[in-house]
């Protein structure tokens, strides 16, 4: 039996932020933190200089890595691919999302996710897709030929695939679901989420209400809130149980309108980082293709042709930079975006986002100076 007490640097659980603690690690499990002064007996010391212990990244909306998109390659290589490049990068906890695509793409979705965590492909812990019940006014990147609304066996499919996987979100706008098909989907224990929608906030409300319990890239692909409509925006930031995720490069969401929505958001609900990374994390690609679209790689940016924005050419340790440089948010409140509050918006997270309990590859050590982060 191994066991070892890291020291010498801050300890972050998944909620707190701990200063002059030890990391105990038995026969490769975490058991505990306590004060390094209260060292238990038979634990072999392991110094580090600086830097956070913490969980790794949990990433809700990751549509590709290493050269990789899932919508092309929705597999169990696929997804091990995926996984691989992001893990490179600390995350140790992702949704693969499947941006909107056709029926038989969905289906073979859920049974490559369902192949890799039977597999035990370390970080898959579910299945996010992003569509296609969309609106079309707010598409985004997504293919408008393949947005449409929710039929019954559409419904019946993602209520049975919920039962397959620990973990299912659906992002749908309310234009192409309705509220009796939010309720009954959230019932069977799918993670909906809104997004890409332009709804007013009474429709929103009706659907947090209905079950909805998350909102796809805040601010991204929705309405707006104003002065006499609150739109999607207004309505997540007022509904207490409702978390949200941000893209935080600084490019999707100005920093000062980050700063606001998180003074403004209402808990228990929160906001959490996320990637929505494509190929490109992990590799050096300098563009590909989406449903036939090409999509350029330019000066941090993804973007189709047109100049919309196709996802992000983003890491999770960047995302963090960004919010405790230029947000101004603290480095404790930054680490719970990029693990516990994620981890919080899932029906089953396993070990996601906490440290204790856990086993010692869900740990990762993030340099102080917040550029890497690396396995224990």
């Amino acid at each position: 039996m191994t066991r070892r007490a890291h020291v010498g640097a801050e300890i972050f659980d998944g909620d707190v932020l701990h200063d002059g603690k030890a990391l105990l690690i038995d026969d490769g499990t975490v058991r505990g933190i306590c004060s390094v002064s209260d060292l238990p007996e038979g634990y072999k010391v392991n110094e580090h200089d600086g830097g956070t212990l913490m969980p790794g990244f949990v990433d809700l909306q990751v549509n590709g890595g290493g050269g990789v998109m899932f919508n092309d390659e929705t597999s169990l290589d696929g997804l091990s691919a995926i996984a691989e490049a992001h893990a490179s990068t600390g995350t140790r906890a992702l949704l693969p999302t499947l941006i909107t695509d056709k029926a038989d793409r969905t289906r073979l979705a859920v049974d490559a996710v369902e192949q890799a965590i039977a597999a035990s492909v370390p970080g898959i812990i579910g299945l996010h897709l992003e569509g296609p019940h969309l609106s079309l006014e707010r598409k985004g990147a997504h293919d408008p030929a393949l947005i449409r609304k929710m039929e019954t066996e559409d419904e019946d499919f993602l209520i049975s695939a919920a039962a397959r996987l620990p973990n299912l979100m659906v992002t749908v706008a309310p234009e192409s679901v309705t509220i009796d098909q939010i309720a009954r989907m959230a019932h069977a224990g799918v993670i909906v989420s809104l997004g890409h929608t332009d709804c007013r906030m009474d429709t929103a409300v009706a659907a947090f209400d209905a079950g909805a319990r998350c909102v796809t890239h805040l601010f991204n692909a929705m309405s707006q809130i104003g002065n006499r409509e609150p739109g999607l925006v207004g309505a997540t930031l007022s509904a207490g149980g409702v978390f949200a995720g941000l893209v935080a490069d600084d490019i999707h969401v100005h920093a000062e309108t980050m700063r606001v929505a998180l003074s403004a958001k209402k808990g228990p609900g929160e906001i959490f980082l996320v990637t929505d990374a494509m190929s490109t994390v992990g590799s050096r690609i300098a563009e590909f293709e989406l449903n036939g679209r090409r999509v350029l790689r330019r000066d941090g940016r993804l973007t189709l042709e047109d100049g919309t924005l196709a996802g992000a050419d983003l890491e999770m340790i960047r995302a963090l930079r960004v919010v405790v440089g230029r947000v101004g948010v603290s480095k404790a409140q930054a680490l719970r975006m990029a693990t516990g509050a994620a981890a919080k918006c899932l029906r089953n997270p396993l070990c996601a986002g906490h440290l204790l309990g856990g086993p010692v590859s869900n740990v990762v050590h993030l340099h102080s100076d917040m550029a890497r982060a690396e396995a224990l």
